[in-house]
């Protein structure tokens, strides 16, 4: 159920609307260091993970540059598709991360490294992100108190994904609710 939703191109179509939308009202806030206005400056991207046949304007990931001579600063919104400068798409962690901790359904890290051609290196390197550094990061600290207790911080993202679904008739509305929690904070 969840894979499929990564061959899905509607799902990237929302969260690359989410995401212009979040880069488009932090082009309205101005530029955080002068004030100055703030311009479109995307940069390609080549995530792993998803559909063979994705258009190529989700590919680019919105930044902003501030159009003051002596700042030109950048300024990089939220995504709900790219998470930080991970090569793969943000849905593809979260759900392989899920799955995973998710061993009751028997998909262990071999069968994930078949299904996603994702390197076992990698995998590990995902679990060990989730376990030691989001868990003690400011992020996650601030996230924590805008969902339930049931949510189990030993167990991210997989525990996070499953409280998006629970709340969500179907997987796509739940997997893009959480993947905004992620980008804003926003709970719903």
């Amino acid at each position: 159920m969840l894979t499929d939703l990564l061959q899905d191109v509607s799902l990237f179509r929302i969260l690359h609307q989410i995401d212009r939308d979040l880069a488009e009202l932090c082009r309205q806030a101005r530029c955080p260091y002068c004030q100055h206005s703030l311009h479109y400056a995307p940069y390609l991207r080549k995530p792993r993970g998803g559909p063979e046949k994705i258009p190529e304007e989700y590919l680019w990931r919105f930044s902003l540059c501030c159009g003051r001579e002596g700042c030109r600063r950048r300024v990089l919104p939220p995504s709900c598709m790219f998470m930080g400068r991970r090569v793969y798409w943000h849905a593809v962690i979260l759900i392989v991360m899920t799955l995973r901790q998710a061993r009751a359904n028997g998909i262990g890290a071999n069968r994930l490294m078949e299904m996603f051609s994702i390197p076992r290196k990698t995998i590990v390197r995902w679990i060990s992100y989730f376990r030691e550094e989001f868990t003690a990061s400011r992020e996650w600290l601030q996230l924590r108190g805008l969902v339930d207790a049931t949510v189990d911080s030993g167990n991210l993202p997989g525990s996070l994904v499953e409280h998006f679904l629970s709340y969500y008739s179907s997987a796509a509305g739940g997997l893009v609710a959480c993947l905004k929690f992620f980008a804003t904070g926003q709970a719903r």
